[in-house]
């Protein structure tokens, strides 16, 4: 196999619908066998980067090459891509056995290798067996794997998802992403995928493409962007992070030194800071400790949830007001409460402002 099979390449692709533009220059490489997840809010142009490089939506601008091809001009019936979409778009009158041979039915292969096909794409999603089902006899999260399988037996050189789990509960997203990411690890195929769903972007993806208004904000390993992020929007959008304006006291090395009132942390610097910064620091790199310590940010409990494995509270202060999950749980604080918040320094990040 040659190692351009299944890579991809977008090259200032964009594109405009009339004076909109919904994608703009943007530049992706996505190599053989890799994971890659487009993150971000609605409407950031992730799902039409999709579309267009499923051969959907056509290009304003750009090139589009698979595995060494140029494809920017072919339509989505040339390209050697598959599709599992959020509503699963299963046949209701076929059997789950129709509906997984059906792309290779069409492809006029001879009967016994498309049904040995299909078996063998059933049996890859844990559902052999199940072939001669209808649709409306299974879960959400099996119909979900009977659209992996019919997409899988095309032996594409890309998989493409978009919002695959949307409309699966909590639990069964969970179950079903684990299998998904399994499944593409075990037949080594080029992947990409779409979603709004931080965690779930992070639990899937060798490598995360964060987008916003048209363009890439940053790209990387879930652990590269959760870690450090470039801006506050990735760090609040990746992490749900506190952002706290702060004065920058002293740069040593690749620290730095920031006062949020009388408060003093040291904490790693992403890029050159001004006298005014922002510190990124997440939800469970917060305590919540009596007000006679030292260096604490003063405030009162707003918002006291149990959510079984941790505490969430809601604390106004000073600075604004600050998202705590507490999975220590050595004492459970009440709406009302004055306490001190103590910074666990060496995870924050320190942002231009």
């Amino acid at each position: 196999m040659s190692s351009q099979s299944g890579r991809v390449q977008m090259q200032g692709v964009q594109k405009r619908y009339g004076e909109v533009q919904a994608v703009k220059d943007l530049n992706l490489t996505i190599e053989a066998g890799e994971l890659v997840t487009l993150l971000g809010p609605s409407g950031c142009g992730k799902t039409t980067t999709l579309r267009m490089l499923a051969g959907l939506e056509d290009v304003s601008a750009g090139k589009i090459t698979i595995g060494g091809q140029d494809v920017t001009l072919q339509a989505a019936t040339y390209r050697n891509v598959a599709m599992v979409f959020q509503s699963y778009a299963l046949f209701p009158h076929m059997t789950v056995m129709e509906n997984v041979a059906y792309g290779l039915t069409v492809s006029n292969l001879p009967k016994r290798t498309v049904q040995a096909k299909a078996e063998a794409g059933l049996e890859t999603v844990g559902l052999a067996g199940y072939g001669s089902r209808y649709p409306s006899e299974l879960s959400g999260g099996q119909q979900q794997r009977v659209a992996v399988a019919r997409a899988v037996v095309l032996e594409p050189e890309v998989l493409l998802f978009d919002e695959p789990l949307s409309n699966l509960d909590a639990k069964l997203r969970r179950h079903v992403r684990e299998e998904i990411r399994q499944i593409q690890q075990d037949l080594g195929i080029t992947a990409l995928y779409v979603t709004h769903d931080q965690e779930e972007a992070m639990a899937v993806s060798d490598k995360i493409v964060v987008m916003c208004d048209g363009e890439i904000a940053q790209m990387g390993s879930p652990l590269e962007l959760y870690t450090r992020p470039s801006s506050a929007f990735i760090a609040d959008f990746i992490g749900d992070a506190n952002l706290l304006p702060c004065r920058v006291a002293g740069v040593e090395g690749d620290s730095v030194d920031v006062e949020i009132g009388a408060v003093r942390v040291r904490s790693r610097s992403n890029q050159a800071l001004g006298k005014t910064a922002t510190l990124a620091v997440h939800p469970h790199n917060l305590e919540l400790v009596d007000l006679g310590n030292l260096n604490v940010i003063p405030g009162t409990v707003r918002m006291a949830a149990y959510l079984g494995d941790h505490m969430e509270y809601a604390v106004e202060c000073e600075a604004g007001e600050l998202f705590v999950a507490d999975h220590r749980m050595t004492h459970q604080h009440q709406r009302g409460d004055r306490v001190g918040v103590r910074v666990e320094a060496e995870n924050t990040s320190v942002l231009p402002s």
